[in-house]
């Protein structure tokens, strides 16, 4: 069973509700043959995420998704922890798009390296 903390979503226009993140998340991380665990999916502002992608990527200014993977062990207590995402709604321009793109990143997947693999699946997935 998939386990998540919604954060940072409020009842501004363009969130997608609770359910559909989950239900987001269980189809990607499927996709790449994980059932269960804890994911983590908080928005913030421009000035957050710019935060973050200097500190964790090197790289200047806003991004729209940022993925931090855990190992994904299971652990003796409580389901195992698959990772964050952080999105930023600013940046974005289909935040489910943006929430499937960064369970892909926590599933292992990396964009930058397979030759399109995980673009060509996130597209078939927000297809559905």
């Amino acid at each position: 069973m998939l386990e998540l903390d919604y954060i940072g979503a409020d009842l501004r226009s363009g969130h997608p509700p609770e359910p559909e993140v989950q239900r987001l998340l269980a189809l990607a991380l499927a996709s790449a043959g994980i059932e269960d665990g804890h994911v983590a999916v908080e928005f913030v502002d421009e000035e957050r995420i710019s935060e973050l992608n200097n500190e964790f990527r090197g790289k200047e200014g806003p991004t729209d998704v940022i993925s931090f993977p855990v190992d994904g062990a299971q652990q003796d207590v409580g389901p195992r922890e698959l990772g964050d995402i952080i999105i930023c709604p600013e940046m974005t321009e289909d935040l489910r798009e943006a929430i499937v793109h960064g369970a892909l990143h926590l599933a292992g997947m990396d964009h930058e390296v397979d030759d399109g693999e995980m673009l060509a699946l996130q597209a078939e997935i927000c297809s559905w």
